[in-house]
């Protein structure tokens, strides 16, 4: 049995799929709110869910049964002397610690938690980092929005802020450094780029089975380090269009990546009116379009960073993505066919898939 947790313009959706495919709405909360990401704690079990408005400002809640009742957790409040509000929850993320969850958000901020998701506390080094003043937001805010924990090491992590770039610690986050050789800003004047911190990373991952390997989905650009994100290659050629935001991997295969292009900045839609998946299996020497079982006409769909996630590994590697349109597609076979797992969601802001 496959889960996915699905966050939405109009509240929380939590699907069970059989191994036909078909998929059954077996949870719903927060009806009528944003629920801009959600997730279940493999090690514990609970589900996290963030949750915004335009009264109340983000929340996060944490539940052991998401049709049961929500607790809300303490702390995930920037500092009285930030001179700056809390806008918004963009990811969740299991830590190397046991029961220490990180959580990213705008403005560029690390949330830390050591009680499994019940209390939470601002990273200290990375919110006063001396360079923050020259943090510029994307279109989406000056949102934290990546986090790549280091397997078996809890003192290393990585995390990607629009626009900040890609963040480094090898301290447990008591220091950070920049790491962001490599990259370029197309978007911005050629002179205007040399030195520049306002890098505008869309998505970041790190294999499992080879840490210093991680995959980024740039503004405009995809990109491959070897070095645990000290430098930076484009792999971009060979893609319909480089821009886009959703990225995820094969954990069993650290030269295996998926990405879904949009067709540009201004136009962030599916290229061609067809929506495809597109694979490398070869660390980005060469990208295949994925595209059986889903639209192939008249098929302008947009899918956010957080949509895009998998499951299981290898030849059992499941993906599912969803769309701003309510649609939401699997594939059971890694990528080799697709089909329709919902179809009449609202606009899909994040998807967590587990089995």
């Amino acid at each position: 049995m496959t889960e996915l947790i699905v966050g939405t313009k109009k509240g929380l959706f939590v699907l069970n799929g059989k191994a036909d495919g078909s998929f059954e709405v077996s949870a719903r909360a927060f009806a009528g709110e944003p629920v801009d990401y959600a997730t279940r704690d493999p090690r514990s079990g609970r589900v996290l869910a963030a949750t915004s408005s335009p009264i109340y400002g983000p929340k996060l809640w944490y539940t052991e049964d998401p049709a049961g009742e929500w607790m809300q957790a303490a702390g995930v409040e920037l500092p009285e002397d930030a001179g700056a509000a809390l806008e918004r929850l963009w990811v969740i993320t299991p830590a190397e610690s046991e029961d220490c969850l990180l959580a990213g958000g705008d403005p560029g901020v690390l949330f830390e938690s050591e009680d499994a998701g019940a209390s939470w506390r601002v990273n200290e080094a990375l919110w006063k980092h001396p360079t923050r003043s020259s943090w510029q937001p994307g279109g989406g805010g000056l949102c934290l929005h990546s986090i790549a924990p280091w397997p078996g090491n809890a003192d290393r992590l990585a995390v990607a802020v629009s626009a900040a770039g890609v963040w480094l610690t090898e301290d447990r986050g008591r220091t950070w450094r920049q790491g962001n050789n490599g990259l370029v800003a197309r978007y911005l004047p050629e002179d205007a780029q040399v030195g520049v911190t306002a890098l505008c990373v869309h998505h970041m991952e790190r294999s499992p089975q080879r840490p210093e390997r991680l995959f980024m989905q740039f503004h405009g650009g995809v990109y491959r380090s070897d070095d645990a994100g000290e430098t930076w290659s484009d792999i971009g050629n060979g893609l319909p269009s480089d821009f886009g935001f959703p990225l995820t991997i094969d954990p069993a295969d650290p030269d295996r990546a998926y990405v879904i292009p949009l067709r540009a900045d201004t136009d962030r839609v599916t290229p061609d009116g067809r929506v495809r998946v597109y694979e490398t299996t070869d660390a980005g020497t060469s990208w295949s379009a994925l595209a059986e079982g889903l639209p192939q006409t008249d098929a302008y769909l947009t899918v956010l960073r957080q949509a895009f996630d998998s499951t299981g590994a290898a030849e059992a590697l499941e993906l599912y993505f969803g769309a701003t349109s309510g649609e939401l597609f699997g594939s059971r076979d890694a990528g080799a066919s697709w089909f329709t797992a919902a179809s009449r969601l609202p606009p899909i802001y994040s998807l967590a898939a587990s089995r």
